[in-house]
């Protein structure tokens, strides 16, 4: 670094851009190969860096920084991963771009979306678990100090599904690598998810009559709200709050063999285990939650032909180390057991003392949606009640951290709901102006139908006038 640009950024002024993006190909950081620089045209027109950080002797992370040429916004987002991705996320990165931010992602230290890079390399299931995301943070944040002269005024992160489960990661063990944190549909809980997902695949297919077809799926959906949909004073199509919907599939059951209008009583047993979640055969304690009534549209994803392929690569690369494992033969005592001793927090971002995050400012929202077909809503509610019960309840957690819980929204984003909403604008205001979000208002992809997201545990109450597409006529209160 020049002795200019050093003491650009040791008196904090500089002008918009300090260095041409080309310069940076010589920039040396720490474990850092820069491996390609360039200027991007476009609106906006921006400055690309790849490059690879080898924080281990088997380290090979990649990560791209884009930052644009004008408008600035003076701060800094990444953004998340989904799965076991290997890839560089730019759908991300190209929407925080084009607010002005500029934006990082990384590969986690792999390619490809399945996990059998981790087996024979534990250095790289440790750059997947946190490493790289931290790594790439740290050297995103020096290059854009390097490119405009200064440091980002605030910084965030962005993410969703296994993206949540780096948000959280990164307030548990980094505290202080950013300012605002958005943890969406977090996997934070990897193991119990990949439990409950081996959970589902032998409840339908550990005999043939217990798989429910996709064609079954509308069926049940249904009948869930003709039973659930008014409990909340409203019928439209939504289940504002599933966990008071207890709907039991057998009232499905065939009485005359099997048609389309009807389940087997396997295909009942196996819906009910859906609903269940994971289930000590000896301790009778749940592992994992279920998937809540209302999101049947799409048991695809978790009940398909085939077992959940993320929490089957768990198993067959991480905890059994054997390419050959098959799912049938998982003992949800004893196994899951290992499965936990196995990751031992490594994947895992259970830990609820956000103290040190929230002790510097730091602010966290985290969103569900009610209907998500992947991963149980309630792991999100249960991460937030045992944040409370380590901080000292609500009062000592609210000002720092808040869950939106969303009716009718799929796996982080999609669904029969409202599931549109600037999550990102609520975050800027609370960190930057002290604004914490009362509410959220969501829309739905037409735009014809709003609804308020309320902080858990308050839920959108109608006001008893006005259409009940306008967010307007609803308040948050208390169930």
């Amino acid at each position: 670094m020049n002795f200019r640009l050093a003491l650009l950024l040791a008196i904090g002024t500089a002008p918009a851009i300090a260095a041409s993006c080309e310069s940076l190909a010589s920039l040396s950081l720490p474990g850092t190969t820069i491996t390609k620089v360039e200027t991007v045209s476009g609106n906006p027109a921006y400055c690309r860096v790849a490059a690879t950080l080898t924080p281990s002797s088997d380290s090979d992370i990649k990560i791209e920084v884009w930052m644009p040429l004008s408008g600035w916004n003076g701060k800094f987002q990444a953004v998340g991963n989904g799965g076991w991705s290997g890839a560089i996320a730019t759908g991300a990165m190209a929407e925080a771009l084009k607010d002005g931010y500029a934006t990082s992602s990384t590969d986690t230290g792999h390619e490809g979306g399945s996990a059998s890079f981790a087996l024979g390399h534990p250095e790289k299931l440790i750059d997947y678990a946190y490493r790289s995301e931290h790594e790439m943070t740290v050297k995103a944040k020096a290059i854009i100090a390097a490119f405009y002269g200064r440091e980002p005024k605030y910084s965030y992160w962005n993410g969703c599904s296994a993206g949540g489960k780096q948000a959280l990661k990164e307030a548990q063990r980094f505290p202080d690598d950013f300012d605002g944190i958005i943890a969406g549909a977090p996997g934070n809980n990897w193991t119990g998810r990949a439990i409950y997902s081996m959970w589902v695949a032998q409840a339908l297919h550990n005999e043939a009559a217990s798989y429910i077809p996709p064609e079954k799926y509308p069926l049940i959906h249904n009948s869930v709200l003709e039973a659930c949909d008014a409990l909340d004073g409203v019928r439209d199509g939504l289940i504002e709050d599933p966990t008071r919907c207890h709907f039991d599939p057998k009232v499905l059951e065939c009485k005359n063999g099997d048609n389309a209008a009807c389940l087997t009583t396997p295909q009942v047993e196996a819906a009910r285990k859906i609903y269940s979640g994971a289930i000590n055969p000896r301790t009778k304690q749940q592992i994992f939650p279920g998937l809540e009534p209302g999101s049947e549209l799409r048991w695809e994803v978790i009940g398909g032909p085939r077992p959940f392929g993320i929490g089957n690569d768990f198993f067959k690369y991480v905890v059994f180390k054997d390419p050959s494992w098959d799912y049938r033969t998982l003992d949800f005592d004893r196994d899951a057991a290992l499965a936990e001793k196995t990751d031992g927090g490594l994947i895992d971002a259970k830990d609820t003392n956000l103290t040190p995050f929230f002790s510097h400012g730091g602010k966290l929202i985290q969103y569900h949606g009610w209907s998500d077909w992947q991963i149980s809503p309630l792991n999100s509610v249960h991460y937030y009640e045992t944040v409370m019960e380590t901080l000292g309840g609500a009062g000592k957690v609210q000002d720092s951290y808040r869950l939106f819980m969303v009716p009718g929204m799929g796996h982080c984003g999609g669904g029969e709901g409202p599931n549109r909403f600037d999550k990102v604008g609520a975050l800027e205001q609370w960190v930057e102006q002290g604004k914490a979000p009362a509410q959220i208002v969501a829309s739905s992809a037409d735009g014809k139908r709003t609804r308020p997201l309320c902080p858990y545990p308050q839920v959108a109450k109608y006001k008893g006038s006005g259409s009940t597409d306008d967010a307007a006529n609803f308040t948050c209160a208390r169930p």
